[in-house]
């Protein structure tokens, strides 16, 4: 039987933006196989280097791990563009350190988590949150990119299944009503089908990477 544990921040971590409905670790129980298990250890603010002090916490019987996390690293960083002239090189540059910081931390969390030697699934970032903040908006559609693109990378590099939540959470209604930038109800049994889908569909003795967005999937 398998024993789901989820990682990251309140992507999984939901329960605070849908008061009166399910969140994404309920609505992933619900889907799963009888005598599967999933466990929350993902926490609502944490960041990439957070994820240490939860991987401390894993139960012995853990079998499969999927990490969703870096959309607060990401909006720590806004503010440098916000405050950054959009031609100018002073802004290139931070984007560039941004980029390479981001990577590294998420490389030594990756690290970590992959030398515990069990199954172990990313997700990207979401980026098509409801937002009226233009600043907000830039970062979305900006700076995500990047931070995606190093996500991506690794999962790659490492062999790693991914789940797409840009192409999965693609509508007004997947996201709360309390904070655009959470998933909603909607948004999360989307999610939670994710899960169980890489669970039933993925070969996890196979080193390869396949992207799953919706109920699609394709090979790296």
């Amino acid at each position: 039987m398998a024993h789901i544990i989820l990682l990251g921040d309140s992507i999984f971590d939901n329960a605070a933006y849908v008061p009166d409905d399910l969140p994404v670790i309920d609505l992933l129980k619900n889907v799963l196989p009888q005598g599967d298990q999933a466990t929350l250890l993902a926490v609502d603010g944490d960041s990439i280097q957070e994820i240490d002090s939860q991987i401390q916490r894993l139960p012995k019987d853990a079998s499969h791990l999927f990490i969703s996390v870096g959309g607060n690293d990401a909006l720590q960083y806004g503010s440098i563009l916000v405050q950054s002239t959009p031609s100018s090189p002073k802004m290139l540059d931070a984007i560039a350190t941004m980029k390479a910081e981001f990577n590294r931390n998420y490389e030594q969390m990756l690290d970590a988590v992959l030398s515990l030697d069990k199954p172990t699934v990313l997700c990207t970032i979401y980026d098509q949150c409801p937002l009226l903040d233009p600043a907000m908006g830039l970062l979305e559609f900006t700076a995500l990119s990047m931070f995606n693109d190093c996500i991506t990378r690794q999962a790659v590099q490492a062999g790693l299944p991914l789940i797409d939540l840009r192409v999965i959470c693609n509508e007004v209604t997947d996201y709360s009503t309390v904070s655009p930038i959470e998933p909603s109800m909607a948004g999360g049994q989307k999610i939670a089908r994710a899960i169980a889908t890489v669970m039933t569909e993925h070969n996890f003795s196979e080193r390869r990477t396949v992207v799953y967005g919706s109920a699609r999937s394709s090979e790296i």
